[in-house]
């Protein structure tokens, strides 16, 4: 990858920012988890109250020198601000602090970085990283001026800086170009499972939801889960079998978190497309956290941000071991529509309610019919056991073939069609009247 990330267990001040305004507060116990989750070794934590952030430093001149006085106490190789700094802020903290600083951005992106298993997804976070560092560039050239002429010193007219831009944009093309490959390929497959008609039904929630523990659980699988920000990066897609419905595909995807960085929604747009286009979505909620209600408000934004909110949704709120008095059920609405579900994946409660609750959602377009066939239509008899249609069969009192079925319309429209039959005629034609 072009741009590694240090191996972990660096000591790391943790800086964290409260001010006033709500909407850009950050969760100090959730960056906290992050930087855990990044490998840090956490030396200290710094809380700062600044209103008005300072355009130079972000913070004060009295707390950067105190934190000069805890990178020095600690020996600190890293410090950490849970804020979006400026290219600047962060050149300049750097030359006071002398040790690498990096904001809430740069810990995502390593931990993203570190997280990457597919080369979809090491081209994905790569792409983040380098747009993300091409506009920090100036802080590892500061040192050099315009190449130096002279025998043998003769430069090719352009600064090292402008050298280092040049072979960014031409990287960031590239794989750009390979993204948009893989987003085609990613397509190409949907057409082909809309085709078949099989549904999709996406894994979508707060990171560290137990999104990937629900999977593996409900496909058999055996996808990397722990406890941790971001366990889950590249997609996963299975097939299981739901009762009344078939065959269908389920989808694990990345967590979202508070103020997601828009590279990052940018840069995953390929693999967050698997959500955007499911036929329903799973949106698996911590019961047990604090602050859930904050947490669905994150995601609700993301999927808006990514065409995906006006999708069936169907809430998934899991550890509910953690909880006391709390047993494994289902929230209808006035219709009946299951619309929650309460389980503990962790504990394997309540998993046959999920199915029970994803099956009756996707299936609200089964149909059940009792049809007449005559013995010249054994072909479309055979069709329709085949598709597992066929609850009961006798015969009629006319001596025709009477069998009841139960199925997706969409599945018998399409198996009418392709033997030449408009389902509403035939219905009209083979139904008891």
């Amino acid at each position: 990858m072009f741009f590694e990330r240090h191996e972990g267990g660096e000591r790391a001040i943790l800086v964290h920012l409260e001010g006033q305004d709500e909407r850009t507060r950050e969760d100090p116990q959730e960056f906290v988890e992050l930087a855990n989750s990044a490998g840090a070794d956490i030396a200290a934590f710094l809380t700062v109250s600044r209103h008005r952030p300072s355009p130079r430093f972000l913070i004060g001149a009295g707390k950067v020198e105190e934190l000069q006085a805890s990178v020095a106490e600690h020996e600190a190789d890293l410090v950490i601000f849970n804020y979006v700094l400026t290219p600047s802020q962060e050149r300049n903290l750097e030359r006071e602090l002398k040790c690498r600083v990096i904001d809430r951005t740069g810990l995502i992106l390593d931990i993203f970085a570190q997280r990457a298993r597919t080369h979809e997804g090491k081209l994905q976070v790569e792409l983040a990283q380098l747009d993300h560092l091409s506009t920090r560039l100036v802080r590892g050239w500061t040192h050099l001026e315009r190449q130096k002429g002279g025998i043998g010193l003769r430069g090719p007219g352009e600064t090292q800086l402008e050298t280092d831009r040049r072979l960014l944009r031409e990287r960031i093309k590239q794989i750009t170009r390979r993204l948009e490959k893989v987003r085609s390929q990613r397509e190409q497959a949907r057409r082909s499972r809309r085709r078949a008609e099989v549904p999709v039904v996406s894994l979508v929630g707060y990171t560290n939801a137990g999104k990937s523990t629900l999977f593996n659980i409900l496909t058999s699988s055996t996808v990397y889960a722990a406890d941790q920000l971001f366990a889950t990066l590249d997609p996963t897609l299975r097939r299981i079998e739901l009762e009344d419905v078939g065959p269908a595909i389920l989808a694990d995807t990345v967590g979202f978190i508070r103020h997601l960085p828009h590279k990052l929604v940018e840069a995953f747009r390929a693999t967050l497309e698997e959500s955007s286009q499911a036929d329903l979505l799973l949106h698996v909620i911590d019961a047990a956290d604090a602050d859930r209600t904050s947490h669905i408000e994150q995601v609700v934004k993301v999927l808006t941000e990514i065409g995906a909110i006006e999708l069936p949704i169907l809430e998934v709120y899991n550890k509910i071991d953690l909880l006391d008095g709390l047993e494994p059920h289902i929230q209808r609405d006035e219709s009946g529509v299951p619309v929650r579900v309460w389980v503990s994946a962790q504990q394997g409660l309540g998993l046959e309610l999920v199915e029970q609750a994803m099956a009756e959602r996707l299936g609200q377009d089964v149909m059940q019919e009792s049809v007449l066939l005559e013995h010249a239509e054994a072909r479309l008899r055979a069709q329709f056991y085949e598709v597992g249609a066929v609850v009961g069969e006798r015969i009629a009192d006319d001596g025709r073939q009477q069998l009841d079925l139960r199925l997706q319309r969409s599945d018998f429209n399409r198996l009418l069609k392709r033997e030449g039959w408009q389902p509403d005629a035939f219905l009209r034609q083979h139904t008891l009247q």
